[in-house]
């Protein structure tokens, strides 16, 4: 029972935030932006209408009904995944589908470089922690803080400078070369594309879950029960295993969820410097040409990719730690 209520509590608290979000783009793109938006985007675009063709857009738009009925028509595409279509960056098509089969392409590089930077960061924190002051412990500190404290941007074009116009091991832009290539041959290609933003987005992160990581493990091992664990003759392997490691992974799965909002920001900024062709390329794009329905669709998708992110993470600290489930 108790896990029944505090899992619905939580999917409860899920729908609350979701429609609190999707309210808040709504003023936010509809209400609190600054002008006529089909009037800015007659002038994006370049189209010389008259008053009586904009006000044809607007009612395709749904822009000439009261704010209610724009808000619960709004909700209803929004709750659908139906963003409508693209107005300037590519005019009729499918707002959706340009978004997925970009999303493909940053999903990988996102999930990928993510898992990666957990498994080095919390590997390298637990080693650390457990041999503090070592010579791995040192050079991973001082490396860590670096990362740490570097933008992605900066990183990326450091990597563009060594790897790609020094060395000439990787290029620089696009997910795959221009002339397509099948089998092994396409994945190899994308691979090689891929890498250096995924060594960039990796590496960003790699320093702040070592942190948090090696911080967490040195307070858990001071508490009592690994003292009393030690007392009582249990070999070091099997305390840290067994007791410190799992209450040190606490903090870092909440850091998790909270730097999911933060990588998808970064993706932005290394997608625009290695002209990647993700979702992040894509937002600044259609800021750029005023595209609001793709703009709309973007921050409504990372909002629910941030929240799901979030409750995965509360779900599994809740498994980790029973005592969160019965508070």
């Amino acid at each position: 029972m108790g896990t029944a209520k505090y899992l619905l509590g939580k999917l409860g608290q899920l729908f609350i935030t979701l429609i609190l979000v999707l309210s808040l783009a709504f003023l936010l793109f509809r209400v609190w932006q600054p002008g006529d938006p089909v009037a800015t985007w007659a002038k994006a675009s370049g189209a010389k209408l008259n008053a009586e063709q904009l006000d044809q857009i607007r009612h395709e738009w749904g822009l000439d009904v009261p704010l209610p009925r724009q808000y619960v028509s709004y909700m209803g595409q929004m709750l659908t995944f139906n963003f409508g279509t693209s107005t300037i960056l590519n005019p009729q098509e499918s707002v959706s589908s340009m978004f997925w089969s970009r999303m493909a392409k940053s999903a990988i590089l996102i999930v990928t470089s993510t898992f990666a930077a957990i498994a080095i960061g919390v590997l390298l924190g637990i080693y650390g922690g457990w041999k503090r002051q070592g010579k791995v412990d040192q050079a991973s500190m001082s490396s860590s803080m670096i990362l740490y404290a570097m933008p992605e941007f900066v990183l990326g074009m450091i990597f563009i400078l060594i790897f790609a116009a020094t060395l000439h091991w990787f290029p620089v832009s696009l997910y795959e070369s221009p002339i397509p290539k099948t089998g092994l041959s396409h994945w190899t290609d994308v691979i090689n594309h891929m890498a250096l933003p995924w060594l960039t987005l990796t590496l960003a992160y790699v320093g702040e879950f070592y942190l948090v990581m090696r911080s967490s493990l040195l307070d858990v091992l001071g508490e009592e029960y690994i003292a009393l664990a030690r007392a009582k003759g249990v070999r070091e392997k099997y305390v840290l295993r067994k007791h410190a490691v799992p209450n040190a992974l606490l903090p870092t799965i909440t850091l998790v969820a909270l730097s999911f909002g933060f990588i998808l920001s970064g993706v932005i900024t290394v997608e625009l410097v290695f002209s990647y062709p993700g979702v992040g390329k894509l937002s600044v794009d259609a800021l750029r040409q005023r595209d609001f329905a793709v703009l709309q669709a973007t921050f409504v998708i990372s909002v629910i990719a941030v929240l799901l992110a979030n409750f995965i993470a509360d779900l599994t600290y809740a498994y980790l730690d029973p005592r969160v489930r019965r508070a």
